[in-house]
């Protein structure tokens, strides 16, 4: 039976904090085996370590009173210590000094009290990267991949016992798949649990695996998957498909599938957010006097009007023509770039012509003096 620490010390249950560490420093001194060579070592070893512990739950008020009120049993005498009195312990000492005390009686990840669930050995998850053209991008798609994963084995169905055989309660913890041990502190009484190394956390034994799967319950094999894309996916969007991953060990369940997007580079359209940008040649012709043209889309050509007097570089917005949003109602807008071309390789008559209209406009200054626009005039000519 564990010594009084009052009486280890040799102190009254009143002692002041001052009374206890003067004791300490005496039994100390007394009793530490580098300062008493001629005494039996393992003797004050022990005591030494007896008066140690004393004084560690005497010299804190807050572990002093809780061995005053439930003595070397701690307050958890007849329960164990749960997730909700680990957060108390830990408001009462901090973060730092419980870790410090906890890694000191249970090691590093020490072991609180956890219940068994099959969904923490379920199958891997799996990642798997889709190119996708920018329509199939903008307007959704659905495409099949092989991808190579563990499914259920169809030798055992997916129980990794050999059939004609079957499994038996792991013995070392009694099926309950985790071992439990109880241990005693100045905390109080901590359970710490362990998967057990029999059955691997199953709680079931395997006396003849299958021999397709080796008692796995799952073979690596693969399988063509159907991948619905909704439309508006982005570059690195990510796609979860629910228990299309690996099949966890014997029965337990699956993994997620995610896919991630690339999308390929158009040979005539750029992305943006969720607007594409486009840029369509003209004649400066076509700029001053105005037209009417066709420029691609991703939903085909549509006909589009050029006002007179259009500045070059401008830019023509078709509302709704861009990219849907994704998981909402509405799309992006398409931008054309009016990039104007220079003539080549001209006629005789062509030249004659321009070389008239040369004459009759007005050259810029290069002083911003001039009062009408390069576009202006020109339109101006042509209505002569």
């Amino acid at each position: 039976m564990p010594k009084d620490y009052y009486e280890l010390l040799g102190v009254d249950q009143d002692a002041s904090q001052d009374e206890i560490k003067k004791a300490y420093r005496k039994k100390a001194k007394k009793y530490h085996p580098d300062m008493n060579p001629d005494v039996d070592k393992e003797k004050a070893e022990k005591k030494f370590k007896e008066i140690t512990e004393a004084y560690e739950v005497l010299s804190d008020p807050d572990k002093r009173a809780q061995y005053d009120r439930f003595g070397h049993a701690g307050p958890s005498q007849g329960f164990d210590f749960n997730d909700q009195d680990f957060e108390r312990a830990r408001n009462a000492f901090g973060d730092s000094a419980f870790e410090d005390i906890f890694d000191l009686f249970f090691g590093e990840g020490g072991g609180r009290s956890r219940t068994r669930d099959s969904s923490s050995r379920r199958g891997e998850d799996i990642q798997r990267r889709l190119r996708l053209s920018l329509e199939d991008a903008a307007f959704g798609t659905r495409v099949k991949i092989a991808v190579p994963r563990f499914v259920k084995c169809d030798h055992c169905d997916g129980e990794g016992v050999k059939p004609g055989s079957s499994k038996r309660v792991c013995p070392h913890c009694n099926g309950r798949g985790e071992i439990r041990q109880r241990q005693q502190t100045m905390l109080g009484s901590f359970v710490n649990v362990q998967t057990c190394p029999k059955c691997g956390g199953s709680g079931e034994i395997i006396e003849e695996p299958c021999p397709k799967c080796r008692g796995e319950g799952r073979v690596k094999e693969k399988r063509e998957i159907s991948i619905k894309v909704p439309a508006g996916v982005k570059d690195g969007s990510r796609l979860r498909l629910k228990g299309e991953g690996n099949v966890g060990r014997r029965g337990a369940p699956s993994g997620d599938l995610f896919i991630i997007t690339e999308i390929k580079e158009h040979d005539i359209f750029v992305r943006e957010g969720d607007d594409v940008l486009t840029t369509v040649p003209v004649h400066f012709t076509q700029l001053a006097l105005g037209d009417t043209i066709e420029v691609p889309t991703l939903d085909g050509s549509k006909r589009v009007k050029i006002e007179a007097g259009t500045e070059p570089s401008s830019e023509i917005r078709l509302e709704g023509e861009g990219i849907p949003h994704l998981n909402s109602s509405g799309k992006g807008d398409e931008v054309i770039k009016l990039r104007p071309i220079t003539p080549k390789d001209l006629g005789q008559e062509e030249r004659e012509l321009l070389e008239q209209l040369d004459q009759l406009l007005d050259k810029p200054s290069g002083n911003g003096s001039q009062k009408k626009s390069f576009f202006e005039k020109f339109r101006e000519n042509f209505k002569k």
